[in-house]
């Protein structure tokens, strides 16, 4: 074998080790998105359970917020839909309008003292509270594994590795901005 030989072969074996590693970070990229996005459907399906228990409890308190309570419900219910699809565009509206039905129902409760009295109310209450804190988290750490993962395939060489295996975009979990914006307590009350 001549020198000329054994440099393309020494060539030939370091790109397919090269794009053998370059295949092995994609995959465990494309893993970590599907485990992050396993972490918060394990959250959002606690808080989907909870939901009906507070839901209930209040409607033995609040007669005259049937409004409330009913937004909360639809809501609830198009969160479930969106996670059990895992359509990330979808479950972003949807957690907006029920986070801001629970923002809403927490409120409008204050004018309650014998509910937010209720120890059942403040067990779930604060399950719930715990439960939203987490799904910020989860979520923090799902939109980190995305990024992670879009900007690898869009990068050279790692670019060509990714659509020979069709290795894809995927979508962060966003809400909308109405959902930063604080609840207006005073016309609640109104």
């Amino acid at each position: 074998m001549d020198i000329g030989s054994i440099i393309v072969l020494v060539v030939a074996a370091t790109v397919l080790v090269y794009g053998i590693l370059i295949y092995n970070g994609l995959v465990t990229l494309k893993h970590n998105v599907a485990k992050a996005w396993s972490n918060i459907d394990v959250v959002l399906k606690q808080r989907h359970d909870e939901l009906p228990k507070l839901v209930e409890i209040c409607k033995q308190f609040m007669a005259h917020e049937k409004d409330t309570l009913e937004r909360v419900v639809n809501a609830r219910s198009a969160v479930s839909s969106a996670r059990e699809a895992g359509d990330i565009s979808k479950l972003g509206p949807a957690e907006t309008q029920l986070r801001r039905g629970l923002g809403n129902l927490f409120a409008v409760a204050e004018a309650y003292p014998d509910l937010k009295a209720n120890a059942n109310f403040k067990h779930l209450q604060e399950r719930i509270s715990a439960l939203e804190n987490t799904i910020a988290d989860r979520r923090e750490f799902y939109n980190e594994s995305v990024n992670r993962n879009n900007v690898r395939i869009e990068q050279v060489p790692d670019f060509f590795v990714a659509r020979w295996f069709g290795f894809g975009h995927r979508s962060l979990l966003e809400f909308s901005d109405t959902e930063k914006e604080d609840v207006d307590v005073k016309a609640l009350f109104d």
